[in-house]
C-alpha cells in the first residue's frame, strides 16, 4: 500500500470517532472541560479532513492550515454571520459556532499539535515495519 493511500485511509477512519467524541462533549459534558474538549476535537477534526485532501502534504503544513481556519472561523463569529446561518439551519451551529469563544483558540492549537503529534508518531511506526517482498 502507498503512503499516500495509507494516510488517507488512516485520516478517513478517525473521521467517525473524533465526530462522536465532539457531539458527546457538546451535548453530554458541561462548562469549560467540555468546551474546551469540543475545540479541541473542532481543531483535530479539521486537521484529519486536510489529511484526507492532502495525504502527500507535510504533516506541519496541515497542522498549520488547521489552526488557521480554526482561527479564521472563530474570527467568522464576531460578525454574526454564523449565529444567523445557525437560526435557518441549526446544524450550522455544530460547524461554524454561533459566538466568539477566546478561549477556543488555545484550544485549536493543542488540538492542531495533538493531531501533529499522532501522525507523526503514525508515520514512525509505519515507516518502521517490515515491508514483504
Amino acid at each position: 500500500m502507498t503512503r499516500t493511500r495509507s494516510r488517507r485511509l488512516a485520516a478517513i477512519a478517525c473521521v467517525p470517532p473524533v465526530i462522536a467524541l465532539g457531539l458527546a462533549a457538546r451535548f453530554l459534558g458541561a462548562g469549560l472541560p467540555a468546551d474546551l474538549a469540543g475545540g479541541v476535537l473542532y481543531a483535530v477534526l479539521v486537521y484529519v479532513l486536510l489529511t484526507f485532501l492532502r495525504p502527500r502534504a507535510s504533516a506541519w503544513s496541515n497542522a498549520a492550515i488547521a489552526l488557521v481556519l480554526c482561527v479564521l472561523v472563530e474570527l467568522l463569529q464576531l460578525t454574526g454571520i454564523p449565529a444567523d446561518l445557525a437560526r435557518a439551519f441549526w446544524p450550522v451551529r455544530l460547524v461554524l459556532g454561533t459566538g466568539f469563544a477566546p478561549l477556543d483558540l488555545p484550544a485549536y492549537a493543542i488540538g492542531s499539535a495533538l493531531a501533529l503529534g499522532a501522525d507523526v508518531l503514525q508515520g514512525r511506526i509505519r515507516d518502521r515495519r517490515p515491508t514483504a517482498s
